[in-house]
């Protein structure tokens, strides 16, 4: 499961457009503050505790390193991607050639996000809430460019894969298996900056709005309760 589900959330948020073409952003927008609240609750729950418990005698400061280098590494990637992981895509009608650095830098985050997955109660709900909203934003973004089907097809298949990838190479090779604790502090630096910037953009304008608030406090409550 920990393979099938994200490459399936993935192409479930593809067909959703490909076949149903959604209007109504607002819905979509609140879905993705509903992922971002239970990926930064799923962050702070597990994913924290477990990296200082198995840091052993490793100290708070060298593990904190990794989830500074995690966020500034999401920041850099996302120069390439453009913020896609956090909902922002930015449609141009003359995109015509396959989008390699948007298609690269979506993927090392999502091949990164990978690894955690099998050690931490939780995470896999959280990855599977989060690509559906994303996948369904980046659809529609490669829908509406001069893309040809068969190139916005395998963009999203290779890009399924990419979590399921990383979670096989952190079950199979034990070289990995070493620095377990030092990749997944960077996922956590990754998954912090994701989800805080989807609630910080949550409010257009710094406007109140209590429908994304409600999917945020009950995702926070969900991922307390998993």
């Amino acid at each position: 499961m920990n393979y099938l589900l994200p490459v399936i959330a993935v192409l479930l948020g593809f067909g959703l457009v490909y076949f149903l073409k959604p209007e109504n952003q607002r819905n979509i927008k609140i879905l993705l503050s509903f992922s971002g609240g239970f990926l930064l609750a799923i962050t702070v729950f597990n994913l924290i505790p477990e990296i200082f418990e198995h840091s052993h005698n490793q100290a708070s400061k060298y593990i904190g390193l990794f989830i500074l280098f995690g966020i500034l590494f999401q920041i850099f990637l996302e120069y390439f991607s453009k913020g896609a992981e956090h909902g922002h895509t930015h449609s141009h009608g003359d995109q015509k050639e396959f989008p390699w650095l948007l298609f690269f830098s979506l993927s090392i985050h999502a091949f990164l996000e990978g690894f955690p997955i099998h050690k931490t109660h939780g995470l896999l709900i959280g990855i599977i809430i989060h690509k559906i909203p994303v996948a369904i934003i980046l659809a529609t973004f490669l829908v509406r460019s001069e893309l040809s089907k068969i190139y916005t097809f395998v963009f999203m298949l290779l890009f399924a894969f990419a979590t399921p990838l990383g979670s096989f190479i952190a079950d199979n090779f034990s070289v990995i298996t070493q620095f377990y604790t030092e990749i997944t502090a960077v996922v956590v630096g990754i998954f912090l900056h994701i989800s805080t910037t989807i609630l910080f953009e949550s409010s257009e304008g710094h406007r109140f709005n209590l429908a994304k608030l409600a999917a945020i406090i009950s995702a926070i409550t969900l991922a307390y309760f998993i």
